[in-house]
């Protein structure tokens, strides 16, 4: 039985993007597969019953390299392709495959307006990587496990904070790594203000006391948990979200993994970049909400902490309408009382 290793070192949406590969690796070739990432990321991969041994880092490869050099790769899916993953692909000296990144045409649609990306999902991309190996796209989207524990943390968070049975609620991702890829607070208010039904905000405890000041002035239907929950428990409170309403962001990539309905909304970062939410079948990325046409647009392939022009018209002039007025398109979900 051949031994793979997979390298995606951060963070957490790109390391969910790559669970088709990790599937489609180990259920086609019968491959042992192990993975490389940072130690804070540890807890979104190793639950993941397709990955026999994550190994992680905390600043350098070679904290790692000996206990690597030791497991006999046969091979090398690199999905991160960075200086570190060419240390780790050189120290092992086994045959390797790097996923495109596809940088020069981000520079161009970034910095000129030229769009030269290939209509292709990064996940799409990722298996290319690994057909060496013979694989190809089963078609089954992403994954993502979630500890019972952790399922059981959520329903009870839930339950404490709606008096005991739990309503149909929709899930308010109200984070993101890059201040240009966030709503600004005054706009997270005006939303929740517009929804009708129960709101959970969810986001790390970066959004802890910002999602304090949104629940206070969003209204009485508005529940924050940022900050209160760890990522796994996140997920679990996504799990039984009717609607997630989400910015470009990780738990975008995991409410996509559990197939919800998505809401995403998209400022400096756009669509054509290839990380959408990955829902194979039907309308495959979800309701995307974005302000086309402006020339600044895209300002980043990543993000700033603040907008270069200072308006910041791709978020201040999104459309709440089209959030309020769209409708899910598994009515059975929308219509129940209590989700379990």
């Amino acid at each position: 039985m051949p031994k793979v290793l997979i390298i995606r070192f951060s963070s957490i949406g790109d390391i969910v993007l790559t669970t088709p590969v990790l599937r489609c690796i180990r259920m086609q070739t019968g491959a042992e597969l192990h993975f490389l990432t940072k130690e804070n990321f540890r807890s979104v991969v190793e639950h993941n019953p397709h990955v026999g041994r994550v190994h992680t880092i905390r600043k350098k490869v070679s904290e790692v390299l000996p206990a690597l050099k030791a497991e006999g790769y046969d091979f090398v899916v690199d999905l991160h392709r960075n200086l570190r993953s060419w240390q780790v692909k050189t120290a092992l000296g086994v045959p390797s495959k790097s996923f495109d990144k596809l940088n020069w045409e981000k520079w161009l649609l970034v910095n000129l307006g030229i769009n030269r990306l290939p209509r292709l999902h990064i996940v799409d991309r990722y298996l290319a990587a690994a057909a060496p190996l013979g694989v190809q796209n089963d078609g089954l989207g992403l994954d993502y496990f979630i500890p019972e524990t952790d399922e059981e943390a959520a329903q009870d968070f839930l339950a404490a904070h709606f008096g005991g049975g739990v309503p149909v609620f929709i899930a308010l991702v109200t984070g993101a790594a890059h201040a240009t890829k966030r709503l600004p607070e005054a706009r997270l208010i005006e939303l929740c203000r517009l929804m009708t039904m129960p709101v959970v905000l969810l986001g790390g405890p970066d959004e802890q006391e910002q999602g304090e000041r949104i629940a206070a002035q969003g209204g009485a239907h508005v529940v924050n948990a940022c900050g209160k929950l760890k990522l796994n428990q996140s997920a679990g409170v996504l799990r039984r979200a009717q609607t997630v309403v989400t910015h470009d962001t990780g738990l975008m990539h995991i409410a996509a993994a559990l197939g919800k309905d998505i809401v995403s909304i998209w400022g400096n970062t756009v669509p054509e970049f290839g990380m959408t939410p990955y829902i194979p079948g039907g309308d495959a990325s979800g309701k995307i909400l974005e302000v086309k046409g402006l020339s600044c647009r895209p300002c980043s392939k990543i993000g700033h902490q603040a907008c270069p022009k200072g308006h910041f018209r791709c978020m201040n002039d999104i459309d709440f309408s089209e959030i309020i007025n769209w409708r899910s398109d598994t009515p059975d979900r929308a219509s129940a009382s209590t989700i379990p």
